[in-house]
């Protein structure tokens, strides 16, 4: 652990080095891709400095005990060692933690698509009861939600909803919400009280920035056209809705929410590039848990993340076989907890792997 860490200090060095230099000082796309790197291992190299300056403060006030010194002096001494001790140990404990493989994405803001899977009318109630639940939940960290595009159900649910969640940490949170979540429970619409099962596909995709994706225009086709459904008379008789079409990769995002052409162009862009980094890294790591498939699979109800029991007021995380209950709390938006504990057994199964 001491050698990796040696490392990373050396590593963060000539990070600083370098980007003091006058050719990577004016070459701004080499700049951002150094100040990630340094700001990926600034943590670890900070808890690592403390850590020596510790180290350094035991050894000077053991070596004060062999002097010859008073017994208040000496009792002063060994209490200042125990405490520096315990701080040597907590401060080993963190670099442990904090050497584990970051996610460069945790601190990105993110783009949530949430989409009905099987059980038809239910499944798009469903989908806007998750939307619902995903707002409040970031209304409470203080992040921003905007939708992108939404497509409307009859009976009042969604079909597909798109939206950005704009904060510090958002994909940290929200990237244990990918896959396949499951509702068992009896539908406004069912006279008879039959619990029906139902479910929604998310996937969360953390935004790219511009300088990660190039798009080139000639792959670029803008159709602008009157937006339909909800939104008020100026959004329908003005042409404001955007479709842009990636020729290359054929990818299609259209956006319509914004009564401003220029806002559900840059809506729709954000939507484009995330999309397009995410299939970039899926080709570079030949991973197919990068793949939206991955995280959504196709709706079925066998493949679910967690499962929405109402009738028995239980929320259970297949993944790590957690119970819960107050599901009106947890719709409500309160999720650190489930949260919390999902990130803490990541955490314990990449240290136990570490050390292993």
């Amino acid at each position: 652990m001491w050698d990796k860490l040696e490392k990373v200090e050396k590593r963060y060095q000539e990070l600083e080095e370098q980007m003091a230099t006058p050719e990577i000082a004016s070459d701004r796309k080499q700049l951002e891709k150094l100040a990630r790197e340094r700001a990926a291992i600034e943590d670890v190299v900070t808890k690592y400095r403390r850590y020596k300056a510790v180290l350094k403060s035991l050894e000077e006030t053991r070596d004060m005990l062999q002097e010859n010194l008073d017994n208040e002096m000496k009792a002063l001494a060994k209490q200042e060692i125990e405490g520096l001790e315990a701080l040597q140990a907590n401060l080993q404990e963190e670099l442990k933690t904090a050497l584990l493989p970051k996610d460069e994405n945790d601190k990105r803001d993110i783009i949530v698509e949430i989409r009905a899977g099987t059980g038809g009318e239910e499944a798009a109630l469903f989908a806007a009861d998750l939307f619902g639940m995903y707002s409040r939940y970031a209304q409470t960290k203080g992040w921003t939600v905007d939708i992108v595009t939404a497509s409307d159900a009859t009976s009042g649910g969604f079909k597909e909803i798109i939206f950005e969640v704009k904060g510090a940490g958002a994909f940290s949170r929200f990237k244990y919400e990918r896959g396949v979540h499951r509702v068992q429970r009896v539908p406004s619409t069912e006279a008879s009280g039959r619990i029906h099962t139902s479910t929604a596909t998310v996937a969360v995709l953390p935004e790219a920035e511009d300088i990660e994706v190039d798009i080139k225009p000639e792959d670029l086709r803008i159709d602008i056209y009157h937006a339909g459904g909800a939104g008020g008379q100026n959004v329908n008789k003005v042409a404001t809705a955007v479709r842009l079409t990636h020729l290359a990769s054929g990818l299609v995002v259209i956006c319509q929410d914004e009564r401003s052409q220029l806002k559900n162009r840059h809506k729709a862009m954000a939507v484009l590039r995330a999309r397009l980094r995410d299939m970039e890294i899926r080709k570079q790591e030949e991973a197919t848990t990068k793949d939206r498939q991955a995280q959504v699979g196709s709706g079925e109800r066998a493949e679910k993340i967690r499962t929405y029991n109402f009738p028995q007021d239980r929320l259970t995380d297949h993944r790590i076989g957690l119970t819960l209950h107050n599901l009106p709390k947890i719709m409500g938006g309160e999720l650190d907890s489930m949260i919390d504990t999902l990130a803490t057994t990541e955490q314990a199964k990449q240290l136990q792997g570490e050390l292993a």
